[in-house]
Formats: C-alpha cells, sequence, structure tokens
C-alpha cells in the first residue's frame, strides 16, 4: 500500500499520454515505466543472442532491442523472436526493406527514423507491414544524427532542433493514420537531452522513450543516465527507458530498475539500504552487502533490507524496512524483522542468516499477494 497520502513529498504524478502495446507489453497510459535494453552480440548468431535476451530477462528486461542491419540479420530474427521470453524491438536504420522483414518476422516494434528510410512510397511500405503485423514503433531522434535542413537552421545540436525533428517525423506517421508509436529524443548531453524531452512531453501526447545516448562506462554512464533520467521521471516525464553502458546489457537492467526503485516507480527484488561504512562497524559492511547483493539476486519479490554497520542508524533504519541487521559488539548483532527487533546473530553466520530470513519473508509476502488476489476475485 503507497504511504504517499501521509508523505505527499514523495508523490509523482505522471504526464498523461495514450497507451500503445509492444507486443504483451503496455507503454503510456497507467501502464509500469517498462525497462529495456540492447542486445550487443551479432544479430546473425542466434544462440548468443538468444542467450543474451534470456539474461536480460532473467535481469528483469520487459522489452530488448535487437539490430537488424542486413537481411542476414532479418533471417536469424525470425528464430530469436520465437524463443525470446520478452518482446523484442528491431532497430532498423536506412535500408526499409529491413523493416518490412522484421515486421513479418514478428518484431513486436520497429525503432526507426522515418527520414532517413526513404520516399514517401517507401515509409508508406514500411508502415503497412508494421499495421498488418501488429508492431508499434519507435521515432528514434538521436542529438548525433540531426537532419542537415536542422542543423543548417540551428546551426548545432539543440533541444528545439531534435523536438523539430521528432514531430517531423510523428506527422509521416499521422499522415498515414498510424499512431502506434512511441518517440525518444536522445543525446549524449543530459542538459540538452532533459530539455528536448520536456519541450517534447508538452508537444504530444504520444509515449516516451527515455535514454542518454552513448552515457558511457558503467561508473560514468550510470551517474549520468540517474541524473537525466532521474530528473525527468520525478517529473512525471517517461513511459519506458533505457540505460546505455559501455557494459553487459544485463548491468543496463540493474541500473534502470535501481532508479526507478529510488523514485518509487518500480519495485523488484529486495532493495538493500546499507552504510558507508566507518571506524564504529561491527562486521565488514562493505564485503558483506557485495556477498549479499549476488546471493538475493534470485528474489523478485519487493521487499527492503538494511545492513547498518553501528547502533547510530541501524535501529532507526531497521524499523523501515523488511528485515534488517544492525552491528553490535563482541561478533555478533541485532536483527530485525517487519521493523522489530528480533534476535541476536553472530557475525560468522550472519550472512547465511539474513539470506534464509529474507526468502522466508519474500515467501510470506508473496503467499499474502496471493490470498488477497483470490480474495478479490470472489
Amino acid at each position: 500500500m503507497s504511504l504517499n497520502a501521509i508523505r505527499p513529498w514523495r508523490t509523482i504524478m505522471r504526464r498523461k499520454s495514450r497507451q500503445i502495446m509492444v507486443g504483451k507489453v503496455p507503454v503510456g497510459g497507467d501502464a509500469p515505466i517498462a525497462v529495456q535494453t540492447m542486445t550487443n552480440t551479432l544479430t546473425t548468431d542466434v544462440a548468443a543472442t538468444v542467450a543474451q535476451v534470456q539474461a536480460a530477462a532473467d535481469a528483469g528486461a520487459d522489452i530488448v532491442r535487437i539490430s537488424v542491419p542486413d537481411e542476414e540479420s532479418s533471417r536469424a530474427l525470425r528464430e530469436i523472436v520465437r524463443e525470446s521470453p520478452v518482446p523484442i524491438v528491431a532497430d532498423i536504420h536506412f535500408h526499409y526493406r529491413r523493416g518490412i522483414e522484421a515486421a513479418e518476422a514478428g518484431a513486436a516494434c520497429l525503432r526507426i527514423n522515418p527520414g532517413n528510410i526513404g520516399d514517401a512510397r517507401r515509409v508508406r511500405e514500411v508502415i503497412a507491414a508494421a499495421r498488418d503485423h501488429g508492431c508499434s514503433m519507435r521515432i528514434g531522434v538521436n542529438g548525433g544524427s540531426l537532419e542537415r535542413h536542422l542543423l543548417e537552421k540551428y546551426g548545432e545540436p539543440c533541444p528545439e532542433a531534435m523536438v523539430e525533428s521528432a514531430l517531423e517525423h510523428i506527422r509521416i506517421l499521422e499522415d498515414n493514420d498510424f499512431h502506434e508509436f512511441k518517440i525518444s529524443v536522445k543525446a549524449s548531453d543530459v542538459f540538452m537531452t532533459a530539455a528536448a524531452y520536456q519541450q517534447l512531453a508538452d508537444a504530444t501526447e504520444a509515449p516516451l522513450h527515455l535514454g542518454i545516448t552513448e552515457a558511457g562506462g558503467m561508473v560514468s554512464g550510470t551517474i549520468k543516465s540517474a541524473i537525466g533520467l532521474g530528473n525527468l521521471l520525478w517529473m512525471g516525464i517517461g513511459d519506458t527507458i533505457r540505460v546505455s553502458l559501455s557494459a553487459d546489457p544485463v548491468e543496463e537492467i540493474k541500473v534502470g530498475f535501481e532508479i526507478l526503485k529510488s523514485l518509487g516507480l518500480r519495485h523488484r527484488g529486495v532493495n538493500i539500504i546499507s552504510c558507508p561504512s566507518c571506524a564504529r562497524q561491527g562486521f565488514d559492511v562493505i564485503e558483506t552487502v557485495q556477498i549479499l547483493e549476488k546471493r538475493l539476486e534470485h528474489i523478485k519479490t519487493p521487499m527492503s533490507l538494511s545492513i547498518i554497520g553501528c547502533v547510530v542508524n541501524g535501529p532507526g533504519e531497521a524499523l523501515m524496512t523488511d528485515v534488517g541487521f544492525t552491528g553490535g559488539g563482541a561478533g555478533s548483532g541485532m536483527v530485525y524483522l517487519a521493523g522489530k527487533q528480533s534476535h541476536k546473530m553472530s557475525n560468522a553466520e550472519m550472512i547465511d542468516h539474513i539470506v534464509e530470513q529474507v526468502e522466508k519473508r519474500a515467501g510470506e509476502l508473496e503467499a499474502g499477494e496471493l490470498e488477497a488476489a483470490a480474495k478479490a476475485a470472489e
């Protein structure tokens, strides 16, 4: 149950957008903000690509995008779609035939730039294929590949140029009576991206796909994405997100979910609240948290766990979490369950014990949800 009624400063009023479907996943409207990533394997290597899609899905991905640069990739896409546990977005650039082939292969969505796939006839053919095969589309505007006439008009990539590009592409689809689309206006510059999305949010009711493109490596890319996407999401802007990292796609999903979890917009798995540690710690907090993150990856039920090194903030944090452990002295600490002090546990046995308690609590929460659902269905 949300506590925002008594903590209004935590309330995020999401922008109203129309809802489209990406396969079985609703995007926009009141649907949960979808998290997606993109494979970096060769699409023609079906086994490797499917394995990467599966790993992303296991980490929580709602949608996965795959590049389709050539005809051989189009053929491979059909098998990948058939084996994928989540909807597949086909990333299409330049050749309109790839878009038609991807729709025929079962892609749930086509990521296109209508302005770079040819003349009006070719655009109409791609739209017809998407309509015939139940595909939605994403208009993908990128600050690094704006149209020449917009660069000449504005002198350089800027929010206004990106939004104008997006609106021109929207017009192409709407002129062909196609409305199942979402839009992105990404740049590697956080300021430009945020400003472009704010302007676009006021100019259209279409769902928005958020991202900071070419954000960088694991650390720098995570920080840039958290700042850019976090601020937009806090403002209520965004219906689906992709964190772009020069890293394993699974890491993109993890970071994406952590951003959403920090804002209370999505809840999945164990949210670990831990201190940075200091000389007061009664056990090795950093090593403990690293081990627990790995040991608890299999938990999908939303719940919270506090791991605090000493009694300064430990008891207070534990009051707000499902399971907690606060460092004490003499080689032991205090275990908290459902916000209440429960029992002492030795540091040596603490990790296994916490995993056991988290698994038990997850089972209780899942059982409660099933019971509530059964009563609601009566």
